[in-house]
């Protein structure tokens, strides 16, 4: 019953001046909204990685190539013919690493696998008297729908008489094939003219692959797929000045889930005999992939609360200097409060209840505006050429939430108790 009271006078203490308590709220308002809003950014990027991620398919182990430093010093670090013509190369991985991958018989339990270079671009492709943009180009081999689980809507995808023949077919992604005519089937047999950078390539659609949307990657719908071949004879970088065939990754994709680690192991040692046990290439299964990105995304979760925790100390330095105002106001009413009875410990905890009420509040609007602004947020892309995903989780809100009351609690303890300690005689004398 007494705290009861406490709390009708702290409201209206608090409402005697509605402006300056409003005020006084908007810094912890601003600090829980910029929390929950930043927060929920963090875990949306963490989420759409996850997804995108387990969107390439399933149990795959991804050799990926990296840049031969030998190319731009000159030299080869290895004494091997090989490694020394490999100095000519932009990337560290050919067809010729794919092809020892594939029915080698260390790898018993790889089930396919695929030598890819991706370009991401954005590029003009039009056709049937239009024009759309394609985000991305992937030149690549016959296998890459059953290492993909990407099935072709319409059409067929590319054969091995395509790789062959190096025939100028294209695959379409969903999103191109509308765009460009109005439907799947519509598109098969089309001609289409691709514009990126110098280049201006012509191609035939020969097929359009099943609409993704959020169950893929962010380019599977608006993507091209070509004949690696084709592109490596039209396209100067895709083959190195001695001839070999560039590609940026292998995608490989193992028959069993728990033979993933073993798989992983093997095609390393596969790999270093290959490269003379050059580790200039890099491993990595659809877990090592996720693990680094929950790794990121954490990082940048705690990076962004913190920064928005910064406003919510601010709010509650303006917290305790109200509090600390309302104490020198409010002098004669604790002396007369204190001479009539009242305890330091009442005194006290009047002026805590008030901070915290204050605080607690400003924290459940704060709360409100930074699920509001996180799901206004959520699908936006500002301008830039990727959508924002974020994500408010029960854990973010408590946090934020927690953290504002315990905000009011701490700086609003120094005002309290310092008009806890007024001297009664001295408090009524105050004007």
């Amino acid at each position: 019953m007494i705290v009861f009271t406490m709390v009708q006078a702290a409201v209206m203490a608090l409402t005697t001046n509605k402006l300056r308590t409003i005020l006084t709220m908007l810094g912890i308002v601003i600090g829980v909204g910029a929390v929950i809003a930043l927060m929920a950014a963090g875990q949306g990027a963490k989420q759409g990685v996850t997804k995108e991620v387990s969107g390439l398919g399933s149990n795959l182990i991804f050799v990926t190539a990296q840049r031969n430093q030998s190319s731009t010093s000159g030299s080869s670090s290895s004494s091997s013919g090989s490694s020394s013509t490999r100095s000519f190369n932009p990337f560290s991985l050919t067809t010729d690493d794919a092809e020892a991958l594939k029915g080698n018989s260390l790898l018993p339990y790889v089930e396919a696998v695929v030598a890819q270079y991706s370009l991401d671009l954005e590029s003009e492709l039009t056709g049937n008297g239009r024009s759309t943009t394609a985000t991305a180009m992937t030149a690549t081999q016959p296998d890459y729908p059953s290492v993909r689980s990407y099935e072709v809507a319409a059409g067929r995808f590319i054969t091995q008489d395509d790789m062959t023949r190096k025939a100028s077919n294209v695959v379409l992604g969903a999103q191109v094939a509308t765009d460009l005519f109005d439907s799947a089937a519509n598109a098969i047999g089309k001609e289409v003219r691709l514009s990126f950078g110098p280049f201006s390539l012509n191609f035939t659609v020969v097929g359009v692959m099943e609409k993704r949307g959020a169950a893929g990657t962010g380019a599977d719908d608006t993507q091209i797929l070509v004949p690696l071949t084709t592109f490596q004879a039209k396209v100067p970088f895709g083959r190195s000045p001695t001839g070999q065939s560039n590609i940026q990754e292998i995608v490989v994709k193992v028959s069993s889930g728990n033979k993933i680690d073993q798989t992983k192991a093997a095609i390393t040692q596969v790999m270093l005999e290959q490269h003379d046990q050059s580790e200039d290439f890099t491993v990595q299964t659809q877990e090592d992939l996720t693990a680094t990105a929950r790794h990121v995304s954490r990082t940048l979760t705690i990076l962004l609360g913190a920064i928005a925790g910064i406003s919510l100390v601010v709010g509650g330095i303006g917290t305790m200097n109200i509090m600390l105002v309302s104490v020198a106001e409010r002098t004669r009413e604790i002396g007369i409060r204190k001479a009539v009875g009242a305890k330091r410990q009442d005194i006290l905890l009047q002026f805590i209840i008030e901070a915290l009420l204050v605080t607690i509040v400003g924290g459940a609007v704060g709360v409100i505006a930074g699920v509001l602004a996180a799901r206004l947020a959520n699908g936006q892309s500002f301008g830039t050429s990727s959508a924002v995903t974020t994500l408010v989780t029960p854990f973010s809100i408590f946090v934020a939430f927690g953290v504002s009351a315990a905000i009011g609690l701490f700086f609003g303890i120094y005002p309290a108790f310092r008009a806890s300690r007024l001297d009664p005689i001295e408090a009524l004398r105050s004007e």
